[in-house]
């Protein structure tokens, strides 16, 4: 489902991100860790289109994101760390806006709006303009316009800012029922706690650099777990 194969992106002679390769099948969260700088948010950029890499190639569900952007960008959802919204617009224009994008159907959209409002606690909040949302508001919206198209590949940049517990609990829940139907995540994270929790497999990034790639269970087994993992290869 995602295939990043030897993917490489420089800023004025500074190397990003440097020989990157990593497969996601259907229905794994693949958790990405490292510290601040490490490329987790360029790789993610570059998985959406919104940067070029300098060599390699990224695949989503077979279609490459530089060569076929438009089928590679219709499979994919995307989670921003800082997204942008239209502050004078309520809260379901903004969703049928979306959705328009995805070219869902207003009747197919409608149901799916409901639905996704009523998961994420905003159905109550539907008609309320924008501009008026908290920080943890706004980060479910954005899930819920991530989802609105029924995504096959789902990208996430540090999701858990701004939400209260229950929104991280909702959050968990619903990566749950998305990788059983098969979806590949994706998730950028400094929360090392819930990503030893939810992911299946977690890469290590560092300068760059993929440098390890652990199975869940594997980690759990190492002395002191995620975070003991980061705290040695994060010298």
């Amino acid at each position: 489902m995602i295939i990043i194969d030897g993917v490489s992106k420089s800023f004025n002679g500074f190397h990003a991100v440097k020989d990157f390769s990593l497969a996601v099948g259907p229905g794994e969260i693949f958790g990405l860790v490292g510290p601040n700088g490490a490329g987790k948010t360029t790789t993610i950029k570059m998985m959406t289109g919104l940067l070029s890499p300098d060599k390699g190639k990224i695949l989503l569900v077979n279609h490459d994101i530089v060569r076929e952007p438009t089928k590679a960008k219709s499979v994919l959802g995307y989670v921003p760390d800082k997204a942008f919204l239209y502050e004078k617009l309520t809260l379901k224009e903004f969703m049928f806006f979306v959705s328009a994008i995805h070219n869902v159907s207003r009747s197919g959209a409608l149901s799916r709006i409901e639905s996704l409002f009523d998961t994420f606690g905003i159905r109550d909040m539907e008609d309320e303009l924008i501009e008026g949302l908290s920080r943890g508001l706004r980060q479910r919206l954005v899930f819920c316009a991530a989802l609105v198209h029924d995504p096959k590949v789902l990208l996430i940049d540090e999701p858990f800012t701004g939400l209260d517990a229950f929104g991280v609990r909702t959050l968990g829940e619903i990566m749950g029922r998305l990788s059983l139907k098969g979806v590949s995540v994706l998730l950028a994270t400094h929360s090392l706690h819930l990503a030893e929790d939810l992911c299946h497999r977690i890469g290590f990034i560092r300068g760059g650099t993929l440098v390890s790639i652990n199975e869940k269970e594997e980690i759990k087994g190492m002395e002191g777990g995620l975070e003991g993992l980061f705290m040695r290869l994060g010298r």
